[in-house]
């Protein structure tokens, strides 16, 4: 055994933090009943926030007999991570505060269960092994489904809750069949042996292929991929708003990790094998995103729709299957995840009498009564669209570039149109919060509310100032996955 084989210390971030939740979870637990919530929250940013700068701190290498591997690829979809369970831990404050006397509110354990996942998430980043991908996958699910149903008096929460467990555990033992395929037929699960195996036979055996088709199928599920999207708009309108700002965030930066690892790794030799069927879900979700989205009249299954077609726009520099598709693919999930927070940061800003409203119709006016808010939500929807010099802009115009450069001339005909298609719902909400007759108001956002979405529009604005370190970071990112 060599002397990295246990080498614990490449694993410091995942440990702290989880270390960090128990202690959190004890702290809340000897609390006054109801006056948990806020130290929680509280020490699960400071938690977020170290466990960012050990990240940033860690080496490169293997740990746990090669189970384990951390490289810049990993640290860059650990700090994403991360940032997506810190805003949405942000959002739950605030969301927490307009609650407070008017229903039962979210317990203490809702940041604890968040940060929980962004461990699993963690993990997901920086597996070597098709067991170490299952067990933080598993670890990120089995938290999200719980915190889907912590709306106790909310029959909507508890419904997204039952579905999305459902679903989940249908699409758990799929990847698991997947990977037990796989394990037959190559006889290891770790990815470098899986290389050796797969890159050393001529004929690669169809129960392998159909292996790696069960795990695609697993994780498109997890990245609410077409045809795999069932569960999404039912959940996302169903789970507390700040749940569902953490779903659309870190466990899909986590599942994108472990496709881009997985499929450039392990499976990189058989790519003209399974590249159509990622070419066949991309183009899908575009266009099943698109359209969907339209008749749509609450904002949290808008964005649900949304996020099935930004999932596709981002997998198509997975199809690309080349260096320069993953790092368009990370840049695009960077943008994705400052206009993401901040769209839902918003979203749960919108309370009446302190009861939650999300029709597109509460909107209306929104310029009149909060510039402020409606100004950062028509930079986020006009970032959706693409539109320069905002984040979504570099984000769409890399995958684009990616995938016109292998030859993915369809895929990239069917994005643009789809992104044509999509400006119709995205600017039709800035239409309606600059140009429709006022609704009644809203009731005074809390101050975390106001700084999530103010600081995620000046990123979003902003996003070319920190386009040139982002794609160097990037780009060593897909260096160590690819190269």
């Amino acid at each position: 055994m060599s002397p990295n084989a246990v080498n614990w210390s490449l694993a410091l971030p995942e440990i702290a933090l989880a270390v960090s939740g128990l202690v959190i979870l004890v702290v809340g637990v000897l609390q006054r009943r109801g006056e948990g919530f806020f130290p929680c929250a509280m020490l699960t940013i400071a938690s977020f926030i170290g466990c960012a700068f050990l990240v940033a701190l860690s080496g490169n290498g293997e740990a746990y007999a090669g189970t384990f591997v951390n490289d810049s690829f990993a640290r860059f979809m650990k700090l994403l991570a991360l940032s997506g369970g810190l805003l949405a831990t942000v959002v739950t404050v605030g969301y927490q505060a307009e609650e407070q006397g008017t229903q039962k509110p979210l317990p203490f354990e809702t940041p604890i269960l968040m940060l929980f996942s962004t461990v699993g998430a963690m993990i997901m980043a920086s597996s070597g092994n098709l067991m170490t991908m299952f067990v933080g996958l598993e670890l990120s699910s089995l938290s999200i489904y719980i915190l889907c149903a912590l709306e106790l008096d909310k029959v909507t929460s508890s419904e997204a809750g039952l579905k999305y467990f459902v679903l989940g555990s249908l699409a758990s033992g799929l990847l698991l069949y997947g990977m037990s395929l796989v394990y037959g037929y190559a006889g290891t699960m770790d990815y470098t042996g899986l290389v050796n195996v797969i890159g050393g036979d001529d004929i690669v055996p169809l129960g392998l292929i159909v292996g790696v088709v069960f795990v695609v199928v697993g994780l498109c599920f997890k990245l609410s991929a077409v045809p795999f999207h069932m569960w999404t708009p039912d959940v996302y309108q169903g789970a507390p708003t700040p749940v569902t700002a953490y779903m659309a965030g870190a466990p899909k930066f986590a599942a994108f990790a472990l496709f881009l690892r997985v499929m450039t790794g392990p499976f990189g030799t058989i790519a003209p094998k399974w590249q159509i069927l990622i070419e066949t879900v991309a183009l899908l979700s575009m266009v099943y995103g698109a359209f969907a989205a339209i008749p749509q009249t609450d904002i949290k299954r808008l964005m649900a729709y949304s996020s099935i077609g930004h999932m596709g726009y981002a997998m198509m520099g997975l199809a690309a299957g080349s260096d320069a598709g993953v790092q368009a693919t990370l840049i695009y999930l960077a943008a994705y995840l400052v206009m993401n927070a901040g769209v839902f940061a918003v979203i749960a800003t919108m309370r009446r009498k302190g009861h939650e409203v999300t029709t597109l119709a509460d909107l209306a006016g929104l310029s009149r009564r909060e510039p402020g808010l409606a100004a950062a939500l028509a930079i986020f929807m006009f970032s959706m669209v693409g539109a320069p010099p905002l984040a979504g802009f570099f984000g769409k115009f890399m995958v684009f570039a990616a995938a016109w450069q292998a030859g993915l001339y369809v895929l990239v005909a069917v994005g643009a149109v789809s992104s044509i298609v999509g400006a119709y719902y995205y600017l039709r909400v800035v239409k309606i919060i600059y140009f429709d007759a006022p609704a009644e108001g809203f009731d005074r956002p809390a101050p975390s509310l106001l700084f999530v979405s103010g600081s995620m529009g000046v990123a979003t604005l902003l996003f070319i100032l920190g386009l040139g370190p982002l794609m160097t970071m990037a780009h060593h990112a897909a260096q160590a996955l690819v190269g």
